[in-house]
């Protein structure tokens, strides 16, 4: 197939591409960044998602659009999740169906649901987002659905929180506390479920969703997850830095994440208030129509994602320009938060 990957050099999006072509498609990338490398083979445009100009033009020709771009958390620009996340997937969804692509599949996100009156989550959950972020992405599903009733054949992906090596963004900090051996809270007593998804599981299921015709709708993530605690335990234990996993008082720590957030002095956003709360998936529908099976549990993607960030930490911490999930993070008043764990 000749396929588009837009948002391709992001930190998904490329691990996508590279899924693609390895599995013998062509592949073309759309990207307002430049790939930092490029890949060999893969045709790179660059160019804004907001511009139909130029996204016409990327669309021209292609089998399958897999659409990545978004304005993410860390970002906390409510003019540019709205412009980007929500406009800019309207200019694509026209583009491709004016183009005639067989299938488009939208990388959406689980803060579409907010925080879910109960778990496991289906996709028949009502969406109730807490912040814009979240709003933003439910906005560009409703735009999927919309054109989906016009004809295109559009299906939306919903991953939980992604990680894998190379996968850094608020995950940098962690990796950075812990091979240091600072003390790692959690909210409450950790006792919450939460799951997250491996990049290279959700690749696999985005060429599945694209290999199936009718638009539709999937819940991703890792079948084998346990407390968000009885991770981070098991990250120290693998570091073996003597880092241990510290409780924190959930109500004047989410107080304090809300005003530094407010403040501009702490990379973490809204949603990262829900690190504290109970969300996972349920992922049987993926597996029933799909044919999907995701590998990786929690532990082994986070000691994954940890590995390698203690491979290419010299790399990570003198390069400038990538995108937020594939570079380093400052952690403003966070560093001193650390002291008193």
């Amino acid at each position: 197939m000749r396929v588009l990957v837009t948002g391709g050099c992001g930190y998904f999006g490329d691990l996508l591409a590279a899924r693609l072509q390895e599995a013998g498609h062509a592949v073309r990338v759309f990207d307002l960044a430049s790939p930092q490398p490029p890949r060999p083979g893969v045709e790179y445009l660059r160019g804004d998602i907001r511009d139909q100009a130029a996204v016409a033009p990327a669309c021209a020709g292609m089998d399958w659009v897999f659409h990545n771009v978004a304005q993410v958390p860390l970002a906390r620009d409510r003019e540019l999740f709205w412009s980007v996340n929500g406009a800019g997937t309207a200019v694509l969804l026209r583009a491709a169906a004016a183009a005639g692509a067989r299938k488009v599949v939208h990388t959406s996100s689980s803060a579409v649901y907010g925080k879910p009156a109960r778990n496991p989550v289906t996709e028949e959950a009502v969406p109730v987002p807490l912040e814009d972020y979240g709003r933003a992405k439910l906005e560009a599903e409703k735009l999927c659905l919309e054109q989906a009733s016009r004809g295109l054949d559009v299906t939306v992906i919903r991953p939980r929180t992604i990680l894998g090596h190379g996968r850094l963004g608020i995950f940098q900090i962690l990796f950075e506390w812990v091979s240091q051996g600072a003390n790692i809270p959690v909210l409450g007593d950790g006792g919450n479920r939460w799951q997250f998804v491996h990049a290279g599981d959700l690749a696999e299921a985005c060429l599945l969703a694209a290999a199936r015709p009718g638009a539709a709708c999937y819940n991703c993530g890792a079948e084998r997850f346990g407390t968000m605690r009885g991770c981070l335990e098991a990250l120290c234990r693998h570091a073996g830095t003597g880092s241990r996993v510290r409780s924190v008082p959930k109500a004047p720590a989410l107080a304090l994440m809300r005003l530094g957030s407010a403040l501009g002095l702490s990379p973490l956003g809204p949603y990262h208030a829900m690190y504290g709360e109970e969300l996972f998936f349920d992922i049987s529908k993926a597996k029933a129509e799909l044919g999907w099976e995701p590998r990786w549990s929690d532990v082994d993607m986070m000691v994954e994602s940890y590995d390698w960030y203690m491979n290419h930490r010299e790399e990570v911490l003198s390069k400038s320009g990538r995108s937020a999930h594939r570079s380093a993070v400052s952690q403003g008043i966070l560093g001193l938060v650390r002291r008193f764990l």
